[in-house]
């Protein structure tokens, strides 16, 4: 009977070896998914920032012409209407 239990304690002993190390790399494996979601998400978040920086320089681009446009059609009329 001493060895039986020797070897049921060796199996045990490997079982649980191996579940050890499956656990590890499960582990392992979800860390490493967690790390590439934040980077990811970094990634996404610097993104989702310059495009908004680039919308906002557009826009006051797109206000200074309109208001420079503006500007000279009124210059425009006050001289056809001093002329008259």
């Amino acid at each position: 009977m001493g060895c039986k239990n020797r070897w049921a304690v060796r199996i045990m002993e490997v079982l649980l070896a191996t579940n050890s190390k499956e656990a590890q790399d499960r582990a392992e494996a979800s860390f490493k998914r967690k790390e590439q979601r934040a980077r990811d998400g970094a990634k996404a978040m610097a993104e989702y920032e310059a495009a908004g920086v680039a919308l906002r320089k557009k826009t006051a681009r797109l206000k200074a012409l309109r208001l420079a446009k503006e500007g000279a059609e009124l210059e425009a009329q006050v001289k056809t209407e001093h002329a008259t």
